[in-house]
């Protein structure tokens, strides 16, 4: 029945290399003043997004599920013909509407548009799931980039 060869999904793949980058930022990072956390140096961000990077990888990989051998998969549906773009699509197309919404229209419309489109990309996501998603992001946006680290966009304008 089982060959005892271990054949995982794209998850730990995925795990693999998020820890092989994160790890190697880390690594890079570590040729600059790292410094403190009251004084933070120039390596200080990159470490700590390495590091974090890394063991979220960790994370993923240690949860990636076994594949399923061909009767399995007929039986959950998948078919592995097709490519599915959707989630990419939609991605690139909030991206897009984040920098056009961004520019002429403030922060605001903007995460809205990053956030209800992207989350469009998921089969699982309605759009009622999607749009509460992202009004609950404009509160998130508000709250660390406006009003905490004072990013200089507004939050709402008109045109140029």
């Amino acid at each position: 029945m089982s060959s005892g060869k271990k054949s995982y999904n794209k998850d730990y793949y995925g795990g693999a290399l998020m820890v092989l980058v994160g790890g190697s930022a880390a690594y890079a990072a570590r040729n600059y003043n790292i410094g403190s956390l009251d004084h933070m140096g120039p390596g200080y961000f990159p470490f700590a997004v390495g590091v974090l990077l890394a063991l979220t990888g960790v994370l993923i990989a240690l949860t990636a599920k076994k594949k399923p051998s061909g009767g399995e998969a007929a039986l959950v549906g998948h078919n592995h013909d097709i490519p599915d773009f959707r989630g990419a699509v939609c991605i690139i197309l909030g991206t897009v509407a984040f920098y056009f919404c961004g520019e002429y229209l403030g922060l605001l419309p903007a995460t809205f548009a990053i956030v209800f489109i992207s989350a469009l990309g998921d089969r699982n996501n309605s759009v009622i799931a999607s749009f509460v998603l992202a009004m609950s992001m404009m509160i998130v946006a508000v709250v660390i980039f406006w009003w905490a680290l004072q990013v200089q966009m507004p939050l709402f304008k008109w045109g140029m």
